[in-house]
């Protein structure tokens, strides 16, 4: 336990050190949540913008949290051969991605409560479910969990940090996040209603919004988070 408690304090103060993961998961995402609050140029049908606006950038949060920064900053440990040592120690390898996860989730904690009070200084007034919004982050953070693993295993340390900074701004702009699905040309929106982002978006907007939702964007985010998981074990290399 005292290992894995070290790992994950080491890993919280590198991820604060980091100045370009600051940005990423929380700079970012706040100052696109501010610039589109104010606007108000979100397309969507709601009575309320801010209903869809501030569900849609925490699943933004999330994507850069469980996505671009893990990505990045295992890519590089991996490159450097600082996951092989790691590995090898007491502290082990399963005690080591459980210290990224633990991190990953403070690092959410944070973003969330601070788009949360920033949302409501804009006058968002949420209405859902605690535990269903939960659930749904847990489900998005394993989803891009996977996929920032998958990235940072497979690829080198540079090729991972073009990847991770091109997907996030690609499922940003297309992938029902900035704009809804639904207000998406049809080409678009076809992509988009099977991408991670546009579920985690939906069943985000749904859960704080206290509506049922379509069970659909669960089914998608589920099977996003059960592949990319499976394709990391699978596939990710140590060395």
């Amino acid at each position: 336990m005292r290992a894995l408690v070290a790992q994950t304090r080491a890993e919280i103060l590198m991820t604060a050190r980091r100045g370009e993961s600051l940005l990423v998961t929380l700079g970012i995402p706040v100052i696109v949540l501010i610039f589109l609050g104010v606007v108000d140029i979100v397309p969507t049908d709601r009575a309320e913008p801010l209903d869809f606006l501030v569900p849609s950038v925490m699943a933004l949060a999330i994507m850069s949290a469980a996505m671009v920064n893990l990505a990045i900053s295992t890519g590089f440990e991996r490159q450097y051969g600082v996951l092989k040592r790691l590995g090898t120690t007491p502290l082990g390898r399963p005690r080591l991605l459980m210290a990224k996860v633990v991190t990953i989730l403070i690092v959410e904690v944070v973003q969330l409560a601070v788009l949360t009070l920033v949302g409501l200084a804009l006058g968002w007034r949420p209405s859902g479910s605690l535990g269903v919004t939960l659930a749904a982050v847990l489900l998005g953070t394993a989803a891009f969990g996977g996929l920032g693993l998958l990235m940072a295993g497979t690829l080198r340390a540079e090729a991972t940090l073009a990847a991770a900074n091109g997907l996030y701004v690609v499922l940003l702009l297309l992938g029902g996040i900035a704009v809804p699905v639904a207000s998406l040309p049809a080409g678009l929106g076809a992509v988009a209603s099977v991408l991670p982002s546009a579920a985690l978006s939906n069943v985000l907007v749904s859960a704080l919004g206290g509506t049922g939702g379509d069970p659909r964007w669960w089914v998608i985010l589920s099977v996003w988070a059960a592949g990319s998981l499976v394709a990391a074990a699978r596939w990710f290399r140590w060395d």
